[in-house]
């Protein structure tokens, strides 16, 4: 595996790297050598965060997490990573797809096809969408007390979504058909 390590806000040390490549690295049963592995370390005020992202043909394993402690941070990564590989296996052998980056030995293991992990979708709903303004889709949102809403955005007349931020902001999401 290939890492790429970056620091906003933060040195990278030779120990924080070593760590980084030692926890990560754990990982490396399950992709191919040419696989590379993002990772951004980051501090703001008393944040320690760590961001990995892991592209896989078509698709990104990523998480990102945060504590007072970048060690601490460094292992709450390496399990989300673990537990989104053992729904990612899942569902490729479920629809018998082709692993990309994955060793075929991730394939052919026993340890990460716990059906608690499968993916259920337990309800459906169907809504009419009109078009409306983001601002006014955020309002909607919030009178609705839900973190996102599909709306038809009246300025494309496309399909988008607003949602709430960690932070308290607003997001938008604008689709791009390849």
């Amino acid at each position: 595996m290939k890492f790429i390590i970056s620091g906003k806000n933060i040195d990278v040390t030779p120990g924080l790297r070593e760590t980084v490549e030692h926890k990560l690295g754990k990982l490396e049963k399950y992709f191919t050598s040419d696989t590379e592995i993002i990772v951004t370390l980051s501090v703001e005020k008393e944040r320690q965060k760590i961001e990995v992202t892991i592209p896989v043909k078509g698709n990104i394993i990523r998480s990102e997490q945060v504590s007072n402690d970048m060690y601490v941070s460094i292992d709450l990564v390496e399990e989300v990573i673990e537990r989104q590989l053992r729904k990612y296996k899942n569902k490729l052998v479920a629809r018998h797809q082709e692993g990309g980056n994955f060793r075929q030995e991730f394939f052919e293991s026993e340890y990460a096809t716990e059906d608690d992990d499968e993916v259920r979708i337990v309800r459906t709903k169907r809504f009419g969408i009109k078009p409306m303004y983001p601002e006014d889709a955020c309002i909607q949102m919030d009178l609705l007390g839900h973190d996102f809403f599909v709306f038809c955005n009246a300025e494309t007349d496309e399909v988008n979504v607003v949602y709430r931020r960690k932070n308290g902001t607003f997001g938008l999401i604008e689709p791009e058909f390849q």
